[in-house]
């Protein structure tokens, strides 16, 4: 006892020292130097995978199984083998992989997302593209830009000598072999050879299965009733709808309660850590609508149960105020102990674990990772609407310049807020094992008593950490060297390939446990040119000659340009689609390489006016939608980490064939269901509170309180089981309504004990 006395008197001292490391310091050198040390305010998430998916973090050679919401950054790599499909999100975009299909970020920051396919099909969802975005998928034969929001399925057959470009709505341009192509909405184009391309363009044809997911995803994503509380450009928030629900809250607006069936949940325990160059140590969440909320906002307890405060919603008229949501890899703060702390790895007695704890709203989030003062406002005041930007300055000058703060002194919103620190150990921490099921238990006037660090720990990443929870995998790319070597074309030229882990390791090592900066990481790529990417030339517009809505073959920069004449006769199956009319063709300059292609008539802000919905070929779009997201490696990956609902691929609620009103009662009839759900579902919570505080006013022992805890979790477990019930049912129903001959699809009356329609307007 004397000891450990001892060593929590020591603990501010250490910390104090950790926070000093002149490494860390930003107070030297001028301030575009810390700007440019910034990392990336987007990353991608994994959100969904199905069949056999391997997936290879940057800077490593080993392929491990996909896990859900998974960071998905420049230089990582993902596989699908036959039968496997993923998802992956980021921004205002999504990309679907299809089987058999070789994918990679080339480059993912703030304003560019470069692809780079090998081969197999993707489809890419864009439903907004700001003026100074640039989105690019290079394949072995040509480099295809995205100018305008839309649908584009992107395919490279095996041989990688040709490429299929199908553009259901929106605008793209192709490079390649010297010449370039417009590729426009309802067009389909088939791109062969490499020195010169061959152009086919045709009208856009049929959907197969692996459209029909897409637009099964699109149209989830699209009718999303988390948008009316959320910013769109917040990644994931698409999938809180199934999960929980939103209710309004004085101090903090609407906030959403996530339906759990774990009692004692709290955030940040049901998952593990994993190191995602360049922020660091991130945090990967079991349950399959954890990512924003682990990664945006801020949590607070209400009435004793946890819930997530979100970004607001992106203003209707775009101003200057607006902060794009900025991605953090987790938005919590460390306690220091003497048997858990945040200086694991540097100097004194090493701390046997590490511990906790989610930020509030009023709380200001200090980064590990190298920043400038810009950056820390960012990062702060686009994920809450509570926080000033004068006490982010404040705090930042004290932790980043000053290095003067007081740990001792800083009061955190959910510091002793009860249940809310969560300790592993140090084994734990850095082997990417589940927290839930290593948790160290932690005394809470210890807690109380001990410093708050507002950066992470020195803790220097093993291969594991970087690998994350993922097994080795045996799915590897069809012939591995052809899908690390195949060279693609780009037209913008990427970033160096990352450094490999091995020289990462030793430079955090030197750094003494903290992540390395992004000029720091710049020095270490080599600048050598890169043999699998292949530069496009300087290109000449070309325009294949149309006949009866059908381009003809045009072949290389020497074809001459034609009139695209019956552009306005072309089938257009896009209602939401501006017309095209009779564009004539412009003489045009030669298309240079590394840069984008201009575009005048690009707005800034787009708003999201083309529908994703495809014809009805007939086709069975049943398969695969059973299957889990992502691989759960037995953590209860279900809803809020107990229970093995899937709910991520529903059939179409869209058809052609079906009432638009009947649509959106239906819609209507689910969100009056959730939220009758959600009021049932806060009842209950509240008497579990009062239970658990009588347990605590009665000292009752270790005993009595597991047995309440048993009880109830088996009535969140069966309260959940009653609510899936419900919804099959009324999906069951819904269903049959939208078989009934179109002339019968009427809307049904309002039910005199539903509530009426206020989905456009808060609950508040």
């Amino acid at each position: 006892m004397r000891r450990t006395t001892k060593w929590l008197g020591l603990f501010p001292i250490m910390l104090a020292t950790l926070l000093a490391l002149p490494q860390f310091s930003f107070a030297q050198g001028d301030r575009d130097d810390r700007d440019n040390d910034d990392p990336p305010s987007r990353a991608a998430r994994l959100s969904y995978s199905g069949g056999p998916v391997s997936f290879q973090p940057a800077g490593t050679d080993d392929w491990v199984t996909i896990v859900a919401n998974r960071p998905v950054t420049t230089g990582d790599k993902l596989w699908t083998d036959k039968g496997g499909r993923a998802e992956l999100r980021f921004g205002a975009s999504a990309v679907r992989i299809g089987s058999e299909t070789g994918f990679s970020f080339l480059n993912l920051d703030d304003r560019t997302a470069q692809i780079r396919l090998t081969e197999g099909s993707i489809n890419l969802r864009v439903k907004r593209l700001d003026e100074d975005e640039t989105i690019e998928i290079d394949t072995p034969n040509l480099a295809f830009t995205v100018l305008r929001p839309g649908s584009y399925r992107v395919t490279v057959d095996e041989s990688g000598e040709t490429t299929l470009i199908k553009v259901r709505g929106g605008d793209g341009e192709v490079t390649g072999g010297g010449s370039a192509y417009s590729v426009h909405a309802d067009q389909s184009a088939t791109f062969s050879g490499i020195d010169q391309l061959s152009a086919d363009i045709e009208n856009y044809g049929r959907d197969d299965d692996f459209d029909n997911w897409c637009a099964d995803r699109d149209h989830k994503w699209d009718h999303s009733n988390s948008a009316r509380y959320v910013s769109d450009d917040v990644v994931g928030y698409e999938d809180l709808d199934e999960y929980g629900g939103w209710r309004p809250v004085p101090e903090y607006g609407t906030v959403w309660f996530p339906h759990t069936t774990v009692v004692g949940w709290a955030p940040y325990r049901y998952g593990h850590w994993a190191y995602v160059a360049p922020w660091g140590w991130t945090w990967v969440d079991d349950a399959p609508w954890g990512f924003a909320p682990f990664h945006y906002g801020r949590w607070v307890t209400v009435g004793g149960v946890w819930g997530w405060v979100p970004v607001a919603p992106r203003p209707a008229v775009y101003s200057v105020a607006y902060v794009r949501p900025v991605y953090a890899p987790a938005l919590v703060a460390w306690v220091g102990g003497a048997h858990w702390g945040v200086g694991v790895a540097v100097g004194g007695p090493p701390a046997v674990g590490v511990a906790w704890f989610p930020l509030g709203p009023r709380d200001v989030y200090c980064p590990s990772y190298h920043v400038s003062q810009r950056y820390v406002e960012r990062v702060n005041v686009s994920n809450t609407v509570i926080i000033n930007r004068t006490q982010v300055t404040n705090v930042y000058n004290n932790v980043y310049v000053n290095k003067s703060v007081n740990v001792t002194n800083i009061t955190y919103q959910n510091q002793r807020t009860n249940n809310a620190v969560t300790a592993t150990s140090q084994t734990t921490f850095t082997s990417a094992q589940p927290v839930g099921r290593n948790m160290v238990r932690v005394d809470s006037r210890e807690v109380n008593a001990a410093p708050v660090a507002p950066t992470g720990p020195s803790v220097v990443p093993q291969q594991r950490s970087v690998l994350g929870a993922g097994a080795a995998s045996n799915i590897r790319p069809t012939g591995a060297e052809t899908f690390r070597n195949r060279a693609v074309v780009a037209r913008t030229a990427p970033p160096p390939a990352p450094v490999p882990f091995a020289r990462q390791q030793q430079a955090i090592q030197a750094n003494g446990g903290r992540p390395i900066g992004i000029n720091e990481e710049r020095q270490m790529q080599t600048q050598a040119t890169r043999p699998n990417i292949r530069i496009a030339p300087p290109a000449r517009q070309v325009t294949p000659q149309v006949q009866n809505g059908v381009q003809n073959r045009g072949n290389g920069p020497n074809t001459p340009p034609q009139n695209q004449a019956n552009q306005a006769n072309r089938p257009n199956n896009q209602p939401n689609q501006p017309t095209q009319g009779n564009p004539q063709v412009q003489p045009k300059q030669p298309v240079q390489p590394n840069q984008p292609p201009a575009n005048p008539n690009r707005p800034t802000y787009t708003n999201d006016n083309i529908q994703n919905n495809p014809p009805n070929n007939g086709q069975n779009n049943g398969q695969n939608r059973g299957q889990n997201n992502g691989q759960n490696n037995g953590q209860n990956n279900g809803r809020g980490n107990g229970s093995n609902r899937n709910l991520n691929d529903r059939p179409p609620a869209s058809r052609p064939n079906v009432n638009p009103q009947v649509e959106q009662q239906h819609q209507q009839q689910l969100d009056n269901l959730r939220q009758q759900q959600d009021r049932e579902r806060q009842k209950v919570e509240q008497q579990q509170v009062q239970q658990q505080q009588k347990l605590q006013q009665k000292q009752a022992d270790d005993r009595a309180q597991q047995q309440i805890q048993q009880k109830q979790q088996k009535q969140l477990e069966q309260l959940e089981q009653k609510h899936d019930r419900q919804q099959q049912q009324l999906e069951q129903k819904q269903q049959k309504d939208q078989q009934k001959p179109r002339g019968e699809n009427k809307p049904p009356k309002q039910a005199k004990n539903e509530p009426k329609n206020n989905n456009d307007r808060p609950p508040h």
